[in-house]
């Protein structure tokens, strides 16, 4: 399966992207997809799963909504109310393990990077 995320930039704080993953390669349907974070000199931390049902992390609860269309084999992070502590490079991943752990995944995209300024 590859992966291939698009969608970042520099948005101001209070503002929304919406982040694509589209795969290829496998059946996309049978994979949990999920959007993981890392910051400079921080570990990649989860950020949402959706399989038949969707996982939050808590810091991102009520600002971020996952959603994934198996026909176009794409999942999707909307982020609205976007905060200056959510500038990461944000990484999509399909994997049938347990959802909110990097483990869990077998396949991930490049990243893309999303800048929240003040």
């Amino acid at each position: 399966v590859q992966l291939q995320a698009s969608g970042g930039g520099l948005v101001q704080a209070g503002g929304s992207l919406r982040l694509s993953c589209a795969g290829s390669g496998g059946t996309f349907s049978r994979y949990y997809m999920g959007w993981f974070r890392q910051a400079p000199g921080k570990e990649r931390e989860f950020v949402a799963a959706i399989s038949g049902r969707t996982n939050y992390a808590d810091s991102v609860k009520g600002r971020f909504t996952i959603l994934r269309d198996n026909a176009k084999n794409t999942v999707y992070l909307q982020m609205n109310s976007l905060k200056p502590e959510d500038t990461a490079v944000y990484y999509c991943a399909a994997g049938t393990g347990v959802p909110y752990l990097a483990l869990g995944y077998a396949y991930w995209g490049q990243g893309t990077l999303v800048t929240v300024s003040s």
